[in-house]
């Protein structure tokens, strides 16, 4: 039978007991409830009302008040008539009474009348006595059926409490292990109900599931191993390092290259905790620093490292790669290990040590015949040698204001091979931030007054000396005002700041020109990134190594700008 038809019947078969049960109940306690309004209407009525004229009688029936009591009640009797008899005993006693008004003092008609009265009562207990038995017999019966229907309910109801989710839940969580099997792979697992209902049918879908899964398994194993030999040889005879980890970091491969640069073997590592095995490897403990950090994996940031194996230096960019999936079934993504692959950057470095040698070569080279070049406009320029027309001294101002704009292109270029080439050495000492100030004013003093620019100062009194290296902390202060006043609108005005923040001096340097579009921002401190369609001179170098001149003494250039209104750059200097 069909779990539905189960259901349907139990619960049918439920509902018309209730019915029959509340049917039963309603008609005996309405049968009762006559019963008892028979005897309580009807004769115990005639009984009060043969009490009161009996009242009356004892009183005196002279009196006019006892008269009227016996003659209302007397009324209302021959108005409750219900018993068989009763009718010709109401009438004797009317006729007796009518005699009693004649005659009140007439013993023999008083005992005539007593005995109408008695009569009637008599015949009214008695009545009640039989309705009373009636009702007894009702009330019997009432509590039988009852009683038999409440316990076929309760039979039926109990049976069903105890077969009925039995029926049902058995079955599913019969089936719900048995999902639990085939989802951790165990194809074997079987589902066995007898019957013809819907769980029999899904059990034999089931069987048949588990047993198409068994031999999918079987038929793809051989595949899945031959998938796996050909992903370790690609992976194996790959040029960059590759290490793969589980999610409790225990190695599952290292190919021959990792092996090499780490100075390790195959057999000494697979299934190993990498951590155990980074106690004895510098390197390896080098390369998982991120993993064991507070941040996670999180930071995909390539880290340059040099590697001196094999009888040479190689520099390879690292990057951990975690593997998230998420199971199939399941909706909450699972971290099941890691990847750190080593790209070999060796080629790349060698150009860019070639390019940075070449570039420090050229910028020195130029900055002797260009510094020729400015001795020989400013002797030119000298009126003591000779005079020169206007056509001449406008083609001397020219060569100077080209050869100046090619020292600073060739300064630039030799701080950003110094930089890169490491060479650099800072030099930080106590200075005082006005003489920072004031190099910058009048390295640009000349370039404001052909712009129209005013430079206003916000500084004040008394501040206290800094720590800095003079020469290139002047520098940045210089190209950062330099900029301000290229990138402002002739008439406007920069405003240098200079803030007492107790352990530091903020210096600020503020334009209301064009300002940067916000998709620039952080870009504009990487190196030749200029801003498309401005038509300003420059490398797009200068930022970049204000950057890192302040990096290096530990501090950062900041910037706040606002489209259309202008810019402000501002770094931090700790006080002496």
């Amino acid at each position: 039978m069909k779990t539905k038809s189960k259901l349907s019947i139990g619960i049918g078969l439920l509902f018309v007991m209730i019915v029959l049960l509340t049917t039963l109940s309603i008609f005996y306690i309405n049968k009762l409830s006559n019963d008892s309004k028979n005897i309580l209407v009807a004769n115990y009525n005639t009984i009060d009302y043969c009490r009161k004229m009996e009242i009356a009688l004892n009183d005196g029936i002279e009196i006019p008040n006892n008269k009227q009591l016996f003659l209302n009640s007397l009324q209302l009797q021959q108005k409750n008539i219900t018993e068989l008899g009763e009718k010709e005993l109401t009438d004797e006693l009317w006729n007796h009474f009518q005699e009693l008004v004649v005659k009140p003092q007439d013993t023999i008609v008083i005992k005539e009348v007593r005995n109408d009265i008695s009569a009637i009562m008599l015949l009214n207990m008695q009545a009640i006595e039989r309705k009373s038995n009636i009702a007894n017999i009702t009330a019997q019966k009432s509590v039988f059926w009852i009683t038999i229907s409440g316990t076929i309910c309760f039979l039926a109801a109990f049976i069903m409490f105890v077969n009925l989710p039995g029926s049902i839940a058995n079955p599913i969580q019969e089936l719900t292990n048995s999902i639990k099997q085939i989802a951790a792979q165990n194809y074997s697992q079987r589902v066995h109900f007898s019957g013809h209902d819907e769980f029999a049918e899904l059990a034999a879908s089931f069987n048949s599931m588990a047993e198409k899964l068994e031999a999918y398994q079987l038929s793809n194993l051989e595949k899945l191993m031959m998938e796996k030999k050909r992903i370790e040889t690609l992976i194996d005879n790959l040029q960059d390092p590759i290490i793969g980890l589980d999610e409790q970091k225990k190695i599952l491969f290292m190919n021959t290259i990792a092996l090499q640069i780490t100075g390790l073997k195959s057999d000494e590592v697979k299934g190993k905790f990498i951590q155990d095995i980074a106690v004895k490897n510098d390197l390896i403990r080098n390369l998982i620093q991120e993993l064991f950090s507070d941040t996670g994996t999180t930071s995909l940031k390539k880290q340059p490292i040099k590697i001196y194996a094999e009888g040479k230096e190689s520099y390879f960019e690292k990057e951990i790669i975690p593997i998230r999936i998420i199971p199939t079934g399941e909706t909450v993504e699972k971290l099941i290990g890691n990847v750190i692959l080593l790209q070999n950057i060796t080629p790349y470095k060698e150009l860019d040590f070639a390019k940075t040698n070449f570039i420090a070569t050229i910028s020195h080279e130029l900055k002797t015949p260009l510094s020729s070049i400015q001795l020989s406009t400013a002797l030119l320029s000298n009126k003591q040698i000779g005079n020169l027309n206007t056509e001449q001294q406008e083609l001397i101002d020219s060569i100077k204001e080209d050869a100046g704009r090619l020292l600073k292109i060739t300064g630039e270029l030799l701080n950003l091979s110094q930089l890169e080439s490491g060479l650099i050495q800072l030099s930080v000492v106590e200075c005082n931030p006005l003489d920072l100030v004031h190099y910058a004013l009048e390295a640009n003093q000349k370039i404001a007054e052909q712009k129209k620019v005013s430079i206003r100062m916000q500084i004040p009194d008394e501040l206290p000396n800094v720590k800095a290296d003079k020469d290139r902390t002047s520098w940045v202060l210089s190209n950062l005002l330099s900029n301000a006043i290229r990138y402002s609108y002739e008439n406007s005005s920069v405003i240098i700041t200079i803030l007492n923040k107790g352990n530091a001096l903020h210096f600020a340097v503020q334009d209301f020109g064009v300002g940067i579009p916000p998709q620039y921002l952080n870009k504009i401190f990487d190196r030749y990134f200029r801003i498309p369609g401005n038509k300003s001179e420059g490398t797009g170098l200068g930022l970049s190594i204000c950057k890192e001149f302040m990096n290096a003494q530990g501090s950062d250039i900041k910037v706040v700008s606002d489209f259309g209104s202008g810019s402000t750059f501002s770094f931090d200097l700790p006080v002496v």
